[in-house]
């Protein structure tokens, strides 16, 4: 009942005029900069936030968390349109979301899209809202140990993602881990694989690894081939309807999408992007045509976009209730806070409740308003591919320079990322997916930096591994896993 009462409260401060508006301000510029490959909501908070000075602290972080969670969606317009993916949350997308659009399904690919992501958003909301003192504790249960496995499963996952050999997926992680480890060692302060250039010293960001191995491969591979789609220049209502079998297919796996991005998106070391990951990995393997997967499976788009809309909402409670960001972005949404002079922490609900209840209200205004938004919108986004590609690929890939180059504003991200695309162009030639290359450019830096933290904290120890009930839990899982999987593929060989 207390709940109720704070949620009605809630609402009643979200649906005031001025938090409404910033609500809609905060959701349409996040759905735009989401689409500009390369931009994403964290360029977006960054350019709004001095705006915030001006604003109450509950307006201020009803917009940023709008810009947050309607980048998260924006990011998958690109992504199923021309294979770019807006945020790297959104590239695991692109696997089925564009071969549905070069199957001239891309109006039902991206109503489909707008529907996941709503009711994946409302499951992360009804989860936040219900269980925000257990997720926090929950969060604060997860030692380094835990965190390492949970990479480990990740990696062994993003093996089996797509299709083909799993060796070859298993050297594209290993390549993506390899990106990963170029630039300072957060323990020593060595400099690894920089080479003395210094724009190296931080690395090399996950978006010039997800804009070339997705964007410029796949410009390189279109233009190559001249396999140009057609597309219908006006769009119906009725030809983004999804069908009976496709809503069908959709239902659970934006149920467990949106169930699994709200667990991952409470723990600080994981997010939208791990979670759609794993959605999708979770989705072959349960599927009864894991085949399919690849071909343009409807479920290969529902399930990750329910996972990342679900992990943007549940994102805020690590960074809220423990004052602990997940994300570069979380801590621009963090720093927000501390400029009003409101220090996020497990007393915030406490001592600033009419603000938490607000913000949590508005992810309800939001989510509505991004569905209301974007599907009169799907029209619009499909004439951008009756766009002569004579015309729309030199402007992507003025987008992809200009949105890599604003991340560190040095020219040699540019030159990196012509680089990288030339490689996922080579990687497409002998049947190499890049999909694990940036599941493994992910995971692969967090999984040396708990192992060597859990190291360090049982001085050496690696049976910590196995003793802490989360860690041994799911190292389990992943040895089910692996067994699993050698089974499956003995009994192909033998049939």
């Amino acid at each position: 009942m207390d709940i109720l009462a704070n949620l009605i409260g809630g609402f009643a401060s979200a649906l005031s005029p001025e938090n409404l508006l910033f609500c809609f301000i905060g959701v349409t510029v996040g759905t735009f900069v989401g689409v500009l490959p390369g931009i994403g909501s964290m360029i977006g908070i960054s350019i709004l936030l001095p705006m915030t000075f001006y604003l109450s602290p509950e307006a201020a972080l009803v917009m940023l968390a709008g810009i947050y969670y309607g980048g998260e969606y924006g990011g998958s317009i690109s992504s199923i349109l021309i294979n770019l993916p807006g945020s790297a949350s959104s590239a695991v997308t692109s696997i089925e979301g564009y071969q549905m659009t070069r199957q001239g399904r891309a109006p039902v690919a991206l109503f489909i899209t707008a529907i996941a992501s709503f009711l994946g958003g409302t499951i992360g909301i009804v989860l936040l809202t219900a269980f925000s003192p257990i997720l926090a504790d929950l969060s604060l249960r997860f030692g380094p140990a835990d965190y390492f496995s949970i990479m480990v499963l990740g990696l062994l996952a993003s093996t089996t993602m797509t299709q083909g050999a799993v060796l070859k997926s298993c050297a594209s992680v290993v390549l993506g881990v390899m990106f990963g480890t170029i630039g300072t060692d957060i323990n020593t302060g060595v400099q690894r694989f920089t080479f003395g250039t210094m724009e190296l010293f931080d690395g090399i960001s996950i978006i010039i690894i997800a804009m070339g191995v997705f964007g410029i491969a796949e410009i390189l591979a279109t233009v190559m081939s001249g396999d140009h789609m057609s597309v219908k220049a006006n769009v119906r209502l009725r030809d983004m309807l999804p069908t009976r079998d496709d809503r069908r297919r959709s239902a659970m796996p934006i149920l467990r999408g949106g169930l699994l991005g709200s667990l991952l998106g409470a723990l600080p070391a994981t997010g939208p992007t791990i979670a759609s990951f794993l959605a999708y990995t979770l989705e072959k393997r349960v599927s009864r045509r894991p085949e399919a997967f690849g071909t343009g499976i409807i479920e290969g788009v529902t399930a990750p976009e329910a996972a990342n809309s679900a992990a943007a909402q549940t994102a805020f409670v690590p960074t809220l209730t423990l004052g602990i960001p997940g994300s570069a972005t979380m801590a621009l949404i963090l720093g927000a806070l501390l400029i009003h002079g409101i220090p996020a922490g497990p007393r915030l609900i406490t001592d600033h409740g009419d603000m938490f209840w607000a913000l949590v209200a508005s992810f309800w205004i939001g989510n509505v308003l991004l569905l209301v938004l974007n599907i009169p919108l799907v029209g619009i986004w499909i004439r951008f591919l009756s766009i002569p590609y004579r015309l729309l690929y030199p402007g992507i890939i003025c987008l992809i320079c200009v949105g890599v180059y604003s991340v560190k504003l040095t020219s040699l991200d540019i030159l990196i990322v012509l680089g990288i695309g030339l490689l996922g162009y080579a990687m497409r030639l002998v049947n190499i997916s890049g999909a694990p290359l940036l599941m493994g450019f992910i995971l692969g830096p967090m999984l040396e930096e708990n192992m060597r933290r859990a190291l360090l904290m049982s001085r050496g120890d690696l049976t910590t591994f196995v003793t802490e009930p989360i860690s041994a839990t799911v190292l389990g899982a992943t040895a089910l896993l692996m067994l699993w999987s050698g089974v499956r593929a003995f009994r192909q060989r033998r049939v």
